[in-house]
């Protein structure tokens, strides 16, 4: 299931914390507001800290939050700027696992400004740009803000002196510069497992792709080779030489992707189109319709390249050769990967490129350590063209994801959840009967007998098809419903609580926050997708469920899209990004009649009891 989910590779958001629009209000004042050019100016800036968050000193030890930057904006009368803080409260902070300076409520801060001695006489508006951020105890925020004062330079102006107040102290200059741009911190472990699991499920697709016509028959000539210059060096080259190619493959698409975006990449309609053509196009020549090759010159130079080197650069450029000859194969597996990477974390091409490549290279480098296990392999033979064709049926089944993806942006409605799962249902037979001997294609001859672990791979597919076919009549299908298109609210309605349905009104914001006004209930809205996996899986399989559905009656349900094309979703995603500094989907959030945040729930959850507990917070 795991690696079918990779497969299928739905837009799965990672959720991020749940954000307030302005924790913290800034404040900037001249005591005294007036100044002589050349002298020195101190101004008082006030952050006022709403409950529950706190705001991190510009003190705080590294390795932890990020600490509050306040920089001078370009001016004409201030050539350098000096930051005294108040004293903070150093506590362990269970974000982080460090002991950090912190400020809550309130954190006055003094500004130290050296005027230019040929600053015009007049008043001069004086800007602070401040980077920080702002944390409860179980979630982050980072923030940027400015605060501007006027300052009244006059050449009779008197002499302003500073004494530092009682439990100030100087903000060291290296603390005082721009900081890089930050990224909340609110699960580091969560982020943590997700990538080393992504590249547990990459390496498995590696050792995955040996098994195919490509790659399989290399093994005994290449390890071979190995074991007559008896050189285990040479096979540990010609293994990184794999991973050297694939890995500059996933940092390629890294510095083009980018680290931001990736949340749109993933709903992006002309994304999912050319994913879409690229699966078709792998799919109908692994079934024989035609073969993708790279340039035989270029394949040709490579082997003439590696041969006549020899030794390790020889073998080096073995490694590269192998991975160039077999992409007609691995392509598929290699495509998969890419394309979940770039939805999530901004190290993940790199890191599964790199996962996948070692995979597939791994049983080089231990044949060529353990020869003796050469002998044990089983022999190429008609198995391979049956993992060829079999791949193919279902890279065909995966292609649809992504039409489906650009049918639910653009809101055609052409892909409807019966017509998707109609089109599985017979893409997953076809294997399954291919298999079992009863659809005639290559690999398959007619008087071959079908051995049990054949018969075993068929009819596994056959039970998978059919096991889809509830689905097309409003049936649940668990995880599988964050990957197909969500059923008709008809049919949500009568799985929902008795058979109750949900009256979610959609993309209506003020309508629904008018409504909640007036009913006196809080509102629930849904920051949610049309190609989002995750809010498929809540609303399917979460909201039904009857604690859920229960509490929901109690609440004005409203839906804000915010992967479209349309007017409406843009504006959705800029309620979202402005409100709660975020456009991670989905994304829940209580809201009362005032429009005052009661509670927010960032991104997927399996636990009943996590997400009813959330439905009933209160203001």
């Amino acid at each position: 299931m795991r690696l079918l989910a990779i497969l299928l590779l739905g837009v799965s958001a990672f959720s991020q914390a749940p954000k307030k629009l302005t924790p913290a209000k800034w404040a900037l004042e001249f005591t005294p507001s007036e100044a002589k050019p050349g002298g020195t100016a101190i101004a008082k800036l006030t952050a006022t800290i709403e409950e529950p968050w706190h705001m991190y000193s510009p003190t705080t030890p590294p390795g932890g939050p990020m600490i509050t930057k306040i920089v001078l904006a370009d001016t004409a009368v201030a050539e350098s700027l000096e930051i005294y803080r108040p004293k903070p409260v150093r506590k362990l902070d269970p974000n982080f696992g460090i002991e950090a300076e912190t400020y809550d409520k309130e954190a006055v801060f003094f500004l130290k400004l050296k005027l230019k001695g040929d600053a015009p006489a007049m008043p001069a508006e004086v800007q602070v740009n401040m980077r920080y951020q702002v944390c409860t105890e179980k979630e982050c925020l980072p923030q940027r803000a400015n605060a501007k004062a006027t300052l009244r330079l006059s050449a009779t102006a008197a002499e302003t002196t500073f004494t530092v107040p009682e439990g100030y102290a100087l903000v060291p200059a290296a603390a005082a510069k721009p900081a890089a741009a930050a990224v909340p911190v609110a699960a580091p472990e969560k982020k943590q497992e997700s990538l080393l699991g992504f590249a547990a499920v990459a390496f498995g697709l590696g050792l995955a792709a040996v098994f195919t016509p490509c790659v399989f028959p290399m093994i005994p000539f290449t390890v071979s080779a190995f074991i007559r210059n008896r050189s285990v060096l040479q096979a540990a080259v010609y293994a990184g030489g794999i991973v050297l190619f694939f890995t500059s493959l996933g940092l390629l698409v890294t510095a083009l992707v980018g680290p931001f975006g990736v949340v749109q990449l993933g709903s992006n309609p002309w994304v999912n189109g050319v994913i879409a053509v690229v699966f078709l196009a792998f799919s109908f020549s692994l079934l024989g319709a035609f073969e993708i090759t790279l340039p035989s010159s270029l394949l040709t130079k490579m082997d003439q390249a590696s041969q006549s080197r020899g030794g390790i650069a020889g073998a080096l450029l073995m490694g590269l050769t192998f991975a160039l000859t077999s992409f007609a194969c691995v392509g598929p597996f290699m495509g998969s990967l890419l394309a979940a990477s770039v939805q999530g974390d901004k190290l993940q091409p790199a890191i599964g490129m790199a996962a996948f490549s070692s995979g597939l290279a791994s049983p080089f480098f231990f044949l060529a350590l353990f020869p003796s296990t050469l002998s044990k392999m089983p022999r190429s033979g008609g198995w391979l063209p049956r993992v060829k064709t079999v791949l193919g049926f279902v890279l065909l089944a995966v292609s649809l994801k992504y039409v489906s993806n650009v049918d639910v942006v653009l809101q055609w409605n052409l892909l409807t959840r019966e017509r998707f799962l109609a089109a599985w249902v017979v893409l997953f037979s076809l294997p399954g009967l291919y298999l079992l001997g009863f659809l005639r294609m290559e690999g398959v001859k007619p008087e071959e007998q079908v051995g049990s672990a054949r018969a075993a791979m068929g009819a596994l597919f056959l039970v998978f098809a059919v096991s889809l076919i509830p689905g097309m009549f409003g049936g649940k299908l668990g995880d599988l419903d964050a990957y197909v298109p969500l059923a008709s609210e008809s049919s949500l309605g009568a799985q929902s609580g008795g058979g109750e349905k949900q009256a979610w009104m959609k993309n209506q914001y003020k309508e629904a926050l008018a409504r909640a006004k007036a009913e006196n209930k809080l509102l629930l809205v849904n920051f949610t997708g049309y190609a989002c996996t995750n809010c498929h899986w809540m609303k399917a399989n979460m909201f039904p469920r009857p604690a859920v559905a229960a509490e929901l009656k109690n609440h004005v349900l409203l839906e804000l899209y915010t992967d479209g094309t349309d007017t409406e979703s843009e504006k959705n995603q800029e309620l979202q990004n402005a409100k709660f500094a975020t456009i991670a989907i989905p994304y829940y959030v209580l809201i009362d009649g005032e429009e005052k945040v009661v509670a927010a729930f960032p991104g997927l959850t399996k636990d009943t009891a996590e997400f009813v507990a959330f439905l009933q917070k209160r203001g």
